[in-house]
Order: C-alpha cells, then structure tokens, then sequence
C-alpha cells in the first residue's frame, strides 16, 4: 500500500471483516487468493439475497462489501439498495465489466465507494482495497485520538507546552513546560528566533505551509513536528499554532500550544520521519541473526533489556558514513539508522567494507544476562530507491536469513515481490483452466530391471498441458499449488489416471506421495477408497514416499502403511540418501524398495563420494530385504556402474524419457 505507519495498517487490515458476495465459483476463488493479502476475516454469499440477509443479522460485524452485480435470486444493485437504507456509511465495492455501464450508473447512485472491473488485475485490486482500508484506518485512529482529547481537556493548561511570538516569529514568551523539554533557559529563549528549536530532519515545506497558513491565511494551523533540544536530543509535539488579530484584523503575535508526543510516536514513525527529512536517504536495517530463538527463551522485560542494550551497541559500532547516528529500535530484534547518502554514493565500495566490519566487530561482542552470555551476530540490508525504502529493506533482511550472507542492498525488492505475485496469480488461472479442461495428466517413465532389462512397471508423473498446448512439467506449477486448494485436486486428478492406467497396461504404477498428501485426511481417505474399489490391480501399485523433515505425524503416516499394505500395495522410500534420510525411522516404516536420490546418481561414474553412499545404500538394503532403485540413469557407463554395484532396478532417460500412456 505504501503509506506511512504501513504495519499498523496492515495489522488494522487483519481485523477488518469483509463479505464478499459472488455466484461464480471460478471468480470467487481467484478473488479469495487475492483478498486474503488483506483479510483474515472472508464471509462468502452467493447471491444478492444471501448477502442482505447475512448483513442483517450480523451488520455490526462488517466493516467492508465486496459484491459482483449480475447474480441470481437478486442481484448487487439491489443488495446495495437494501443495504443503504440500513447502513449508509460502509464501504461498497463492486465487481463489473466494460459492458456494464447501465448497471455501474445505477450504484453511483447508491454511493459505492468504487469499482473493480473484470478481468481482474492485481494493481487495481490493490489500489481499490488500500484506498479503503486507509481511509478505515484514518477514520479509526481520528475517532481514538479524538476520544483522548476529551479526556484531557480537564488537565490540558498544565500539561502543554506554551510559546508566544511576536510577529516576525520572535520568542516573546514560553512556559515551563517548553523550558523543560527542550532544555534552555528562558533568558536563552527570549528574543531569539523560534527556529532554535528547528530540527534539521524537518522538511523546510512544513514550515512554509504553516507561516502560509497563519500569516497569510490568518488560520490556526496544526501539525506534527520534530524539535531540536538544547543537548543535541529531539522531541516531538502535536502544535497549535494561531495568528492572534487586533479589531482590524492585524496580527499582533502568535500562540503556539503544544503536546508533547515522543513517547507516543512509534519508532516507525520516528524512522519514517527520519527518511522523509533527508533529500536522499540511504537505509540502513539491522537484525539480529536467530533472534526467534531468543525471543523463545526470555520474557518480554528481558527481551526489551537486550535489545536497548544492542542499540547502544550498534551506535558504538556505527562507521564514519553515518551522518545521523540514532539507532532506531524496531522491535523484533531489528534495528535501522541513515546514512550519509553523498558519502554513500561517493565512495560505495569504502562504505561497503565499513559496513562488513562494523558487522565483523558486533559478532566479537557478547551481553551477559547473570549466567547466560548471548553472543550478539545481525545481518544489515541497505535500501537507497526513493519509494519502499523500509518494505525494501525487510525484504533484504528476509533474503539473508533464508538464503546465507550477512549484508545485502536491497533495491527493487517490492517490485519483484509484486511481479512474483503477479505471475503466481497467473499460474493459479493456468491451473484452473487446466483442471476444467483435463488437461491435468500423468505421463509415465519406465522402471527397468537391470538383469533382464525388461520393463517391470512405471513411475507416474504429473504434467500440465497449458492452454497453447505445451506439456509443462511440476516445476513450472506444483509449488504454487501447494498454496492453495488446487494442490489436492491435482494430486486426485494424478490418483484416478493412475488407477485408469491399470487397466490398460500389463506392469505396475508407481505413484508418488508425499507427508503432505498422506496427513490431509481427505486425500488419505480417496486413496484407500481407490484401492478398495480397485482391487483386483492393488497389488501392481507402489506408493513412493518422500522421506523428508516436511512430516508433522508419524503415526498417520505409519498408519497409512499399514492399510495399504493389507491391499498388496509396495511401499517405496524416493530420494533416498538426500541429507534428510534417517535409517531409524526408515526401519518403522518397513518398506518394500530403496528408490536412491538421483544427485547420487548422475554423477556416479566419477564421484567417489557418490559411489562411497551408494555402494552403502545397497548394502544396508540387502541386509534389510529391501529392492533398490536408481533414479537419473541417462547413460550406459552410469548403468554399467550401478549393476556393478548391485543395484536392482533402473530408471532414466537412458532407457525413455516420460511418455503419455498412448505412447507407452
């Protein structure tokens, strides 16, 4: 959304509930991807009636109304029509097409809030819901603040913070309370112009937009403003500043009351202030390496302790290129500061090497808590593009802790982050539109014996057919699947062609499976009901399962062996030999084969490491009773060494690359 106070917003966002109203079941779950960047909070209703309905019983739950116009039983016009005369301040949007012209007029007369035209792209979905949101957010926060003011309007003349000027902005007058917070005396105050309290973060437009607004306009301006102490500290203060008129209309000086807000500004804010303040800000962000891990052991007060005491740290160690050296604490055991952006962007590789050994010298320090030394490690990301400085910046932070590294320039991160979004929201309708049309099918690669060669059965493999007709293989779409429901209609789709396939071809099927598919309770049950309904072909069935950190319940997953085993399913163990595999746990689940990890193959011929752990795979599984099978086999001399070694069955492009059963 790229507004200020941007978490507090997004936090506001989750709470909001919207009811989103839609008969298409297609569009309605292309928009359910998109809202729940939003919300956590969905209410769905299929039709216009439906959805007056639900809002009338429950219409102080609702904050926002999303409504297609075409529906059955009735449509959105007149939803909105009824929901007016009971509400006429929630906001309304509605979903139309070019073509709708007559029905989009008829809702401005309602006072819809906008509109979403369809086909539905992202940008303009954010655009619509961030306007909304904000304009909630702002509407909330008025209503708070207002709420505080009434409280205390009973204190108010002894908690400001008075100054009076005369009108060519000298100071005439203060209080205690200004003496006080910015530290001089008021015979240092008296008679010197008001900007000695100017901060040099402040934008000098304020400035000029308040003397406009009281010397010209002769109108009470109010504003946020951060001033300079005395020592060099700065505060912040809501102000009040009035041109006081003699009977002629003239101005004879000026009034300012204040409040003070520091403690009231979060360091959000202080930050954004911050970077609003300098002409070209380059952004430091800081956090502290396996900080979730800290935060699980202390409490809140230790926690809070530690990170002051690493801001103070990182102060100290802050390099020259640091023109203003306050370290912002963020929480979450993240921190920010400013740098110099003209001696940034003059010297960037002497910057650079600054920055890496300021990170060097923090890891030599350690915080003692009594008898617990935590030795302090962080990873910095600089952001310096002129918008997402901070989302940039995090985004940075996250690449460094997933990917390794410690320092990092963070530029164009959002906007990826958005294109990324983008194209994900385009392989969802890619997945769909495959699913309606079929076009989720299995391919199948032979499994070969090594000692006769002959083909005992094939792996089925999952491939997409898009809409130009280009098979594309998982790579291209099952990870975005796994985020949403299209995952387990694409692992059913693969279930019930396998089974069909049965019936045609004389070997077995080998079907892969994973912890995630076994522990969905409903992919777990259509599995056994296909066995139960096939079973005179169970027995030519191998499940492959992948051994990985990814299982959440081993029982389940025992379990599942168990009952398909009584139907004469094997039970295969894939990429067996990758960095997850555990002989212990391998021995609970008593499978059938050892299929081995293709990265241990490929390379056979001439890898003596991958030699060393397969030739100790295949020994282990003799012992054990267990077949083998060799992934990635795409040449003779790989195939040589793996019936040298023992292995018992084969599998790669050596032999057939992945065919339609067609061609099989």
């Amino acid at each position: 959304m790229g507004m200020p106070m941007q978490e507090n917003i997004d936090k506001f966002a989750k709470r909001l509930r919207l009811l989103y109203v839609e008969d298409d079941d297609f569009t309605r779950e292309l928009m359910q991807t998109l809202l729940e960047e939003y919300f956590t909070h969905i209410v769905f209703a299929s039709n216009g009636k439906e959805g007056l309905d639900y809002f009338t019983k429950h219409q102080q739950e609702i904050d926002i109304i999303l409504t297609d116009i075409n529906m059955p039983v009735m449509n959105g016009i007149e939803m909105i029509k009824h929901i007016r005369q009971i509400d006429a301040e929630i906001p309304i949007l509605i979903l139309t097409a070019f073509n709708d012209v007559e029905y989009l007029l008829e809702a401005i007369k309602y006072h819809i809030n906008g509109y979403i035209l369809k086909p539905i792209k992202l940008d303009q979905v954010d655009h619509e819901f961030s306007r909304i949101i904000n304009n909630l957010y702002l509407k909330q926060k008025l209503k708070e603040q207002t709420n505080l003011l009434e409280q205390y309007q009973e204190i108010v003349d002894a908690g400001l913070i008075v100054s009076k000027t005369d009108p060519k902005g000298i100071i005439a007058y203060v209080n205690d309370n200004f003496c006080k917070i910015s530290g001089y005396t008021r015979e240092e105050l008296i008679g010197k112009p008001h900007n000695i309290v100017r901060h040099p973060d402040m934008p000098k437009e304020v400035y000029a937009d308040m003397w406009h607004t009281i010397k010209e306009q002769k109108r009470l301006w109010s504003g946020v403003i951060k001033n300079r102490k005395k020592d060099g500290g700065s505060y912040y203060v809501k102000a009040y500043v009035k041109p006081i008129l003699d009977t002629n209309g003239n101005i004879i000086e000026y009034i300012a009351l204040r409040i003070d807000i520091t403690e009231m500004m979060s360091p959000q804010r202080q930050l954004q202030d911050c970077l609003a303040g300098t002409k070209w800000p380059v952004l430091l962000y800081m956090k502290l390496d396996e900080y979730h891990i800290v935060s699980e052991l202390f409490d809140e007060k230790t926690l809070e302790e530690m990170q002051q005491r690493v801001a103070k740290l990182l102060s100290s160690h802050l390099p020259f290129a640091i023109s203003k050296p306050k370290v912002f604490q963020m929480g979450n055991g993240e921190f920010a500061s400013v740098l110099d952006s003209k001696e940034f962007f003059g010297n960037q590789e002497e910057v650079m090497g600054s920055l890496h050994q300021m990170i060097h010298s923090v890891k030599k320090e350690v915080i003692h808590f009594g008898e617990f030394v935590y030795d302090v490690s962080i990873v910095a990301a600089l952001s310096y593009e002129n918008e997402h400085l901070i989302e940039n910046a995090k985004l940075g932070i996250e690449k460094l802790l997933r990917e390794g590294g410690c320092l990092i320039v963070a530029n164009n991160f959002v906007k990826e982050a958005q294109a990324q979004r983008e194209k994900n929201m385009q392989t969802l309708v890619m997945i769909q539109k495959a699913l309606d049309n079929n076009h989720i099918i299995s391919y199948y690669q032979p499994i070969i014996d090594n000692h006769t060669q002959k083909i005992i059965k094939y792996e089925s493999l999952v491939r997409l057919i898009d809409e130009s007709g280009k098979v594309l293989s998982p790579f291209f779409f099952l990870d975005i699947a796994k985020k949403g429901r299209y995952y387990t209609y694409i692992t059913k789709r693969v279930l019930q062609t396998s089974f069909d396939a049965l019936r045609t071809l004389q070997e077995g099927i080998s079907i892969n499976l994973s912890a995630l598919d076994i522990e969905n309770s409903e992919l777990n049950r259509y599995i056994i009901d296909l066995l139960e309904e096939n079973k005179e072909y169970a027995k030519r069935i191998t499940f492959e399962l992948l051994e990985d950190e990814s299982v959440k319940n081993f029982d389940v997953i025992k379990e599942f062996i168990t009952k398909v085993k009584a139907y004469g399913v094997e039970i295969a163990i894939d990429d067996f030999g990758s960095g997850y595999s555990n002989y212990e746990r391998l021995l609970e689940y008593q499978p059938d084969i050892l299929k081995i990890d293709g990265s241990l193959i490929k390379n056979i011929q001439r890898d003596d490491y991958s030699f060393s752990i397969v030739k100790s795979i295949v020994g282990f599984a003799r012992e054990q009773g267990f077949a083998t099978v060799a992934e990635f086999v795409e040449n003779e001399e790989i195939f040589r060494v793996l019936k040298e070694l023992g292995i018992d069955y084969s599998q790669g492009y050596y032999f057939s690359p992945p065919k339609p059963l067609g061609e099989l």
